[in-house]
């Protein structure tokens, strides 16, 4: 009965240690989870950007729909304006300007069209999981919108917005530190996003990031 009793009470102390060891590094776990999450995240986030500035290179505002977006980077193309020639300093010495080279025939310029896909992404970049947040199997795609804003001097501005909830791209992580994030960033500021997205819909900010 003895050893009964002391062979319970080890696996006991044992478990109750697990469980100790267990809680102090969850919070760790959760940690570098979140961090490996966040910069998948972030990274796909600047793709996006990426894409919506080369749209709007070419058709003069941005896009709302994923579909729109994706078709663009894999059908179109960017103009690229190519030059051979140059001034020399002597040429700038006796007031050659670049519109008097172009004139004289001393320098030329030429636009091609150039892969949008080929300027902005590597060859082996897959387009299609573009929408979809990292490591939730293709089950959730970020939000995505545009609108026109008016800035303090009366301009408007296009803009466009991406982002997802902390409690979308961290799905499946511990419910409670999830939580506790979701309270941190609201007592810094009641109005600020909790999530990771790029751009705003509210105001003209050179489609930054709220991670940057």
């Amino acid at each position: 009965m003895k050893t009964v009793i002391q062979i319970v009470l080890t696996i006991a102390v044992i478990a109750l240690g697990y469980l100790c060891y267990d809680s102090i590094n969850q919070p760790i776990r959760f940690q570098e989870q979140q961090k490996m999450r966040a910069d998948a995240v972030v990274q796909r986030l600047i793709d996006i950007r990426e894409a919506q500035v080369a749209y709007k290179s070419v058709y003069n505002k941005y896009t709302g729909s994923f579909d729109t977006l994706i078709a663009f980077i894999k059908s179109d193309s960017l103009p690229l304006v190519k030059m051979e020639g140059r001034l020399t300093d002597s040429m700038l010495e006796a007031g050659i300007t670049e519109i008097k080279a172009l004139a004289m025939g001393i320098i030329k310029r030429d636009t091609i069209r150039i892969s949008v896909k080929d300027s902005i992404f590597h060859s082996n970049y897959s387009l299609d999981s573009m929408a979809y947040v990292p490591f939730l199997n293709g089950t959730k795609k970020f939000e995505l919108a545009t609108a026109t804003v008016e800035t303090a001097s009366g301009v408007k501005v296009l803009v466009f917005e991406a982002k997802v909830a902390n409690n979308v791209y961290l799905d499946g992580l511990d419910k409670q530190e999830i939580i506790n994030i979701n309270d941190v960033t609201k007592k810094i500021d009641e109005n600020r996003y909790c999530g990771l997205k790029v751009g705003s819909l509210t105001e003209a900010n050179n489609n930054a990031g709220n991670w940057e």
